[in-house]
């Protein structure tokens, strides 16, 4: 019976070990988030290597990539080592107890200035023993976030959802032109089109966001001329510099409040509606408290995906 038990705990320890490297792509990085040291880890997971008598990892120098069989293991065990590692939260929202634990968001800074505010006021309202870190990144560090399975899920826009990712759009938000309160393109009176956009320079977030590629999309549809004069991260920089008059901008609505003194066009005709929602790995565990947080933004969320219901 004590061998039994020995076994039981040694390939919990193997697999979360297992797990760990998985999601790190790396023995050394599972080792720091374990708190153990790198020998330890490489020797837990080569025992659970020669339990099951098969390579779970292509080792390519530091860095270590699952072989097929590595990848149907850990599709097996990351919800039971995340289901035990989450054990004492599930354990309260049983009890309906819902107090104490910590959610890891990612989210533009957009996102994170105008959508989410309201959303976190309510979470904490309803749970104020729930902790909530929020991870300003950009979308591709967000999705590496959730590819390490640092963060519970992302909360932003996609175009292209990859085949690991899934994505459930909540909110919708129009294109708009912004400009000066002022500007000859808000009062000239005759009908607005894109060509119009052209003698003026536009002010675009960096250049590896999503918004680069929609503006060259559209104009190239249209076959118009567009020439960009400054590059600024963040929304509010945009609006700053174009209510200096240093040039235009093409934004979602998400961004606009009654404060703002600039003057819009709408653009609904030359560019898409734009979403916001979560963003979540396929397969993965959400703890009770990512579920409510979710469940704030959308009540409808997991019967929409048919996702596990809520505790």
């Amino acid at each position: 019976m004590a061998n039994r038990f020995y076994y039981k705990q040694n390939r919990l320890k193997q697999l979360r070990a297992f797990c760990h490297a998985s999601q790190t792509g790396s023995i050394s990085k599972a080792a720091e988030r374990l708190f153990l040291s790198q020998p330890s880890v490489s020797l837990q997971i080569k025992a659970l290597e020669r339990e099951l008598d098969i390579s779970l990892f292509e080792r390519r120098g530091p860095s270590i990539e699952l072989t097929p069989e590595g990848k149907i293991l850990y599709e097996l065990s990351a919800p039971l080592v995340e289901g035990i590692d989450t054990l004492p939260e599930s354990f309260s929202v049983l009890r309906g107890n819902l107090e104490t634990g910590e959610i890891n968001i990612a989210a533009g800074e957009s996102t994170i200035l105008y959508i989410l505010p309201n959303i976190i006021k309510k979470f904490n309202s309803l749970y104020p023993g729930i902790r909530i870190r929020l991870h300003n990144v950009t979308g591709r560090d967000g999705m590496a976030l959730l590819r390490a399975n640092e963060i519970d899920f992302a909360v932003g826009s996609f175009l292209d959802v990859p085949d690991d990712i899934t994505y459930h759009p909540i909110y919708s938000y129009e294109p708009v032109l912004i400009t000066p309160k002022d500007h000859p393109l808000v009062t000239n009176k005759k009908e607005f089109k894109l060509e119009d956009i052209s003698p003026h320079g536009l002010i675009l977030p960096p250049r590896h966001l999503s918004t680069w590629r929609m503006v060259k999309m559209a104009f190239q549809q249209y076959n118009v001329r567009y020439h960009v004069t400054l590059e600024a991260g963040g929304w509010e920089v945009i609006k700053k510099y174009v209510s200096l008059g240093l040039g235009v901008s093409i934004v979602t609505s998400i961004c606009l409040t009654d404060e703002d003194s600039l003057g819009t066009i709408p653009l609904n005709k030359y560019f898409p509606t734009r979403s916001y929602g979560v963003v979540l790995r396929r397969g993965k565990f959400l703890s009770p408290g990512a579920k409510r947080f979710i469940e704030v933004m959308d009540p409808e969320f997991f019967t929409q995906e048919g996702l596990e219901p809520t505790l």
